[in-house]
């Protein structure tokens, strides 16, 4: 007999999407003959800008359950609903169209901030949250101990919360979420923010809250993590339910996904962030006599060129540049940033140009790896994309010995040698020879 906990049924959610269009410049005479002669309404709305309207489904059609005590992972790209998922499913938007069915109480982690008034200290905050989710003083005493303790923020219980850092504030808001006995808790990638060690716990945590038999809906890009902690996966893709299955099957799905499609072309993602100060337009991969290829070689030399146009009519200065390498789990291998060597840009040139970052002896072992690319501005995010191109790395002769590690044997290898030194050796170094 089915014990669905939550029941999601012909799910959808729509947004109108505004899009502006300026038909013609708008000069100051322009503004001030037209104040003078009583016209207070153009033709067009917003004088001389013509106003669009699309409709956008961020979710459409989407139905399934979830069982009491499952632990369930939320997969998909950036943009294929899953944000909107979970706040449809924890009450803060209203559904287009469809039905959820929800027996019991749920506790979220959507984002940072979210159910926290910037005004109350966090010990009124533990009290608030509690009190939403129907729970009495006393039960929130019970367990006001055990929240502090596990987000580590005793000296800062009677400060606003405004003005605690991110860090603090999503462990404490997880601390609240996990231990106040929520039948439902569901965490977005917020923990992200964390330090490594706390999302560790974090992930134990929820391990223990499954144990206990209630039910955990986790969204994230780690796969590790989902196929470590969820005992089943939904993959969502560009608003649609692509499969429901046990996590092992639901990884492997999403990545037989990323790996068929592939990134988009850069000038029309839409899943960028940024201010669009500078905008990256391309990517090109290439061996280190410039030629392009498919294929980069494990131990041979390699070349990125990212090709970025900028909107401004002055050159740019202070930027930085990183570009994160993941491995097919999705998983953050390595790290190239202008920052760490110290050469972040002081300028670049208006309009257009390229970036090559340079790796002189390439030690990535054969398997297919996609990364990030990053730029700010004098501090501020010009252009983010994740997922932004895919590139592969074959077997190649790394030692000059044509071997390499056993695939499963680590991600990447480094230059290494090994020395014997035996305790005569040594004594015979330390004490110097007699004269007689």
């Amino acid at each position: 007999m089915s014990d669905a906990i939550i029941t999601v049924e012909n799910l959808g959610k729509k947004y109108s999407l505004r899009h502006q269009r300026n038909e013609r410049y708008t000069a100051l005479r322009d503004v001030i003959a037209e104040k003078a002669l009583g016209f207070f309404k153009n033709l067009k709305s917003g004088n001389g800008v013509s106003v669009s309207k699309e409709d956008f489904w961020a979710l459409k059609d989407v139905s399934f359950e979830v069982q009491r005590g499952e632990v369930v992972g939320i997969i998909g790209r950036n943009g294929a609903g899953k944000s909107t998922l979970l706040k449809i499913l924890s009450r803060i938007t209203e559904p287009t169209t469809g039905k959820v069915r929800i027996k019991g109480r749920i506790a979220s982690l959507l984002e940072v901030g979210t159910g926290f008034h910037p005004e109350l200290t966090g010990r009124e905050n533990i009290f608030l949250n509690g009190a939403i989710l129907g729970m009495t003083k006393a039960e929130i005493k019970s367990k006001f101990d055990e929240i502090i303790a596990f987000a580590e923020t005793e000296k800062f219980l009677d400060t606003p919360v405004k003005r605690y850092s991110s860090g603090m504030y999503v462990r404490l808001a997880f601390a609240v979420a996990a231990h106040l006995e929520p039948e439902i808790l569901v965490v977005d990638e917020v923990l992200a923010v964390g330090d490594a060690e706390f999302q560790k716990k974090c992930l134990g945590k929820m391990e223990q809250v499954s144990r206990g038999g209630r039910t955990v809906l986790f969204v994230s890009h780690n796969m590790a993590a989902i196929e470590a902690l969820c005992s089943s996966g939904l993959v969502l893709a560009e608003g649609k339910l692509v499969t429901r299955a046990d996590a092992k099957a639901a990884v492997e799905t999403y990545l037989r996904q990323l790996s068929r499609r592939g990134p988009l072309p850069l000038d029309t993602r839409r899943d960028r962030e940024g201010s669009g100060m500078l905008r990256f337009i391309s990517v090109e991969l290439a061996a280190d006599n410039q030629v392009r290829v498919p294929v980069f070689q494990c131990g041979a030399s390699a070349i990125l060129s990212l090709r970025f146009k900028s909107t401004g009519e002055r050159e740019l200065r202070n930027v930085r540049v990183a570009i994160g390498i993941d491995d097919e789990s999705e998983q953050r291998i390595l790290l190239l940033d202008t920052a760490l060597l110290g050469q972040d840009f002081r300028t670049l040139p208006s309009r257009d140009g390229t970036i090559q970052v340079v790796i002189p002896k390439l030690s990535l072992l054969p398997g297919r790896y996609h990364f990030t690319i990053f730029a700010s501005v004098s501090g501020v995010i010009a252009d983010w994309i994740k997922n932004a191109a895919f590139f592969d790395v074959e077997g190649g002769d790394f030692f000059g010995t044509g071997q390499l590690p056993p695939q499963g044997q680590g991600v990447f290898t480094t230059p290494h040698s090994f020395h014997v030194e035996s305790k005569a050796t040594a004594k015979e170094t330390k004490e110097p020879a007699s004269v007689s």
